[in-house]
């Protein structure tokens, strides 16, 4: 035996609980060897002010880094592939003994930094990548996977499994011991590779958040060019941003009382049937109705694309209810973003051609190229998680209903795929009548945009920045803390207590796992979560 594991061992038992101590400083971690990656840098960073990165979608608050181990390093499996990470590490006292990996969004491109200050200052060792590209420029592309398939099979899974298992051998050295338990959390594109973890690599982490998960992405980013073929094909059908508050404001007249409350809410809007024509111009055009060409572009928004043959359900439309909020149908729909996007999915990955042209596609011949080249690489939309299942893993997906990046109903339809399947494959240590939700938990947010924002009980620990007011152990209200109790003690969340504010005034409500809803019991505070419960759809009418 040699003599360093001699001392190693002497050491595990003299240390308490029998765990070894850091086997190696922060800055020596440059030495370690690595299976196809480097450590390229890594130095302890003293506690110091972060300013938000000048891209950022949401208007996220300057942030106060802990003190930690900065390492950076680079991933590469390939000849092609450049992967780039990140890993904080707090120091040994401050370590709980937990990793977490955070998502990516959009196309990715850059390393969330940001991302990783709160997990951090929460005792967790915490990473994320650039998902195998540098693409600096807020404006979305795929530019970087056009001659290069490994680049995009790094950006569609590879990435994350590296990051992942670079960061744990890491961590080993670093603190010279295992981790307790692991952790995935990302939203939109960050929750489309959550899922991709838990489809594919089921073993990597012990528990992953899901949040407006970009997973059916052929599907999705197909929607967008819809959405700029409705608005863009001709001028008379297009529909000023300055219409939103009307639409959003005939929505809520017909469906937000649906639900037994007038809160400006619609609780449900798969219950609401709105129809746009009653908007129609009686006179003169006007800020407050719509010409007929305008009313026909937004009934194919509500209803999604379909196919021009078969007239199948391409992917859903968005919901009606929340249209004038920040952040939604003015900046997604009505602006740029999903112009941009579906443009950059069909030129960058799927035709691999800088000019093409959003005009000629073929929803049914352009979308079969799509589904067969990319989908297998890029959608995480495989109901079979018997292995996560079996592994242990815990699952939390959450979408806000008035998501104008992310048609929320395709969380729905995902999990409903995934319960359908499972039925197959019933798990003899589950409860037979509901067995998904041993492990897999959905949450829909009335009113919340794409992640956060927008109207209603929107903040739940799903942003990047705690709230401070929130207790370490207040499980109840934050949805990060409520896996970690699913994982460490089998404590299932019932329901998540959402926070926000309705025409200025603060609410909470709660977020009850599908098919549930929170329904009023007919007296109390509205804009108190103690005047609702989580009932059956049915049961609430």
């Amino acid at each position: 035996m040699r003599l360093r594991t001699i001392l190693l061992i002497a050491l595990a038992i003299g240390a308490p609980g029998g765990t070894l101590i850091a086997q190696q400083t922060c800055e020596s971690l440059t030495a370690l060897k690595l299976d196809r990656a480097a450590v390229t840098s890594a130095a302890m960073v003293d506690a110091a002010p972060l300013k938000p990165p000048p891209n950022a979608y949401f208007k996220l608050p300057p942030a106060t880094v802990p003190q930690h181990c900065e390492v950076k390093g680079v991933a590469r499996p390939t000849s092609d592939s450049e992967i780039n990470f990140e890993l904080w590490l707090p120091p040994a006292a401050d370590w709980n003994g937990k990793y977490m990996q955070r998502g990516n969004g959009g196309w990715a491109g850059t390393i969330p930094a940001y991302d990783l200050v709160t997990p951090v200052a929460r005792g967790y060792a915490a990473s994320a990548t650039d998902d195998g590209h540098i693409s600096p420029s807020p404006v979305p592309n795929a530019n970087w996977a056009i001659g290069h398939p490994e680049k995009l099979i790094d950006f569609g899974y590879r990435a994350l499994h590296e990051t992942a298992v670079q960061s744990k051998a890491i961590m080993r050295a670093f603190y010279g011991k295992e981790l307790d338990h692991a952790y995935f959390v990302g939203c939109s594109d960050g929750g489309r590779e959550a899922l991709m973890e838990a489809e594919r690599y089921p073993e990597d982490f012990d528990g992953v958040i899901a949040g407006a998960p970009a997973n059916n992405w052929t599907r999705h980013f197909t929607g967008f060019v819809w959405n700029e073929k409705a608005l863009k094909s001709g001028p008379a059908g297009d529909i000023p941003a300055t219409k939103l508050p009307a639409i959003q404001k005939a929505a809520l007249a017909a469906c937000d009382t649906l639900d037994g409350v007038k809160d400006g809410l619609i609780e449900d809007p798969r219950q609401c049937h709105f129809d746009p024509a009653v908007l129609k111009c009686a006179g003169p055009d006007g800020p407050d109705c719509l010409t007929q060409p305008q009313i026909e572009t937004l009934k194919k928004i509500y209803a999604g694309p379909t196919s021009p043959r078969t007239g199948e359900q391409i992917y859903p439309g968005y919901e009606p209810g929340t249209e004038a909020d920040a952040v939604g149908w003015a900046v997604w729909i009505i602006g740029p973003v999903h112009a941009m996007f579906g443009n950059s999915f069909y030129s960058g990955a799927v035709f691999e051609n800088p000019k093409w042209d959003w005009r000629t596609i073929d929803f049914d011949r352009d979308l079969k190229l799509a589904d067969e080249k990319t989908g297998p690489i890029l959608n995480a939309y495989n109901p079979d998680l018997r292995s996560f299942r079996a592994h242990g893993g815990k699952l939390i997906q959450y979408h806000g209903w008035g998501d104008a990046a992310i048609a929320p109903r395709d969380s729905i339809a995902f999990y409903e795929k995934v319960a359908a399947f499972l039925k197959q494959y019933p798990d003899p240590r589950s409860d037979a009548a509901k067995p998904i939700q041993d492990f897999y938990r959905l949450f829909m947010v009335p009113g919340m945009g794409h992640c956060a924002e927008g109207s209603g009980p929107n903040a739940f620990g799903n942003t990047d920045i705690a709230d401070p007011a929130v207790s370490p152990q207040d499980a109840g209200h934050d949805v990060v803390l409520a896996l970690d109790q699913w994982v460490t003690q089998g404590v299932a969340p019932e329901k998540i207590i959402g926070t926000g504010k309705i025409g200025g005034v603060t609410m909470t409500r709660p977020l009850c796992p599908y098919p549930e809803v929170a329904h009023y019991k007919g007296q109390g505070d509205t804009n108190d979560a103690a005047s609702f419960e989580c009932v059956e759809e049915g049961a609430a009418k």
